[in-house]
């Protein structure tokens, strides 16, 4: 857990830093951070995605796992709660359906961003970028099992300078992704002995396929604003992909 509680406590600094200077930013300054995070998260993400063995596993466990999302309605759900948290801590109402969008929808180029869906943008662009990738996942089980937290105290100085990118434009709601990554990265860090022991070498090549491509959703969607995509409806495919290799490897096919 070590790892996990730096990472919150870069997260905490690079925001509270975000929002302290950030409004002292021109805000085509802001603009163009934003938009080199975007282009630097596609990147990543494709980079993470074409260390895929298998890309049909990718697709599949995509499709199976948007169906599973939209019907659980993940992305509503984080939408909600990241408006749950604004109304309480945020220090302001959330006043309307149309200031509630969800993090996702692109704004009309030269409009401004309403408050409240700029906390809820926030917020739920954080905690994806923040959690979603191998190195949450690898980070968390070696936290776990080994007490070894270099690869996460990495991640943690990655995500301090994107908090403090993220806070000057998108506001306090980034900072509220830390409750995200305490649950989720300390949950993994937690279980790390069991996901060591079933997590196999063709699993966590699936998983972070996946997860790059869900990397490449947030850029277009929320940082460069290209298209609307309901990301977080996508997050079941992060464990349908080894469920499929599992399945795939029992059955004997390669």
């Amino acid at each position: 857990m070590i790892g996990t509680l730096l990472n919150i406590g870069t997260v905490l600094v690079g925001g509270t830093l975000g929002l302290l200077f950030g409004a002292r930013l021109p805000d085509r300054l802001r603009k163009t951070i934003i938009a080199g995070l975007g282009l630097f998260t596609f990147a990543y993400g494709l980079y993470n995605f074409l260390k895929t063995q298998n890309p049909l596993i990718v697709l599949g466990s995509l499709l199976i796992g948007a169906l599973l999302g939209e019907w659980w309605k993940i992305e509503e759900g984080l939408q909600n709660i990241g408006k749950w948290l604004e109304s309480h801590f945020g220090g302001r109402k959330v006043n309307s359906p149309e200031n509630n969008l969800m993090s996702s929808t692109a704004t009309t180029p030269g409009s401004g961003i309403a408050p409240s869906r700029d906390f809820v943008r926030g917020f739920l662009t954080a905690s994806l970028v923040f959690c979603v990738g191998p190195m949450t996942i690898l980070g968390s089980i070696q936290d776990g099992l080994k007490g070894d937290y270099s690869l996460l105290a990495i991640k943690s100085v990655l995500d301090g300078f994107a908090a403090l990118a993220f806070a000057s434009t998108l506001g306090v709601g980034v900072i509220f992704s830390v409750i995200v990554i305490l649950f989720y990265q300390g949950g993994i860090s937690l279980l790390a002995a069991q996901l060591n022991a079933v997590v196999t070498p063709a699993m966590m090549s699936e998983l972070t396929a996946v997860g790059g491509v869900l990397l490449l959703g947030i850029a277009i969607s929320s940082l460069l604003e290209i298209k609307p995509i309901r990301v977080g409806n996508f997050l079941p495919s992060l464990a349908i992909a080894p469920l499929v290799v599992a399945i795939l490897t029992f059955l004997g096919v390669k």
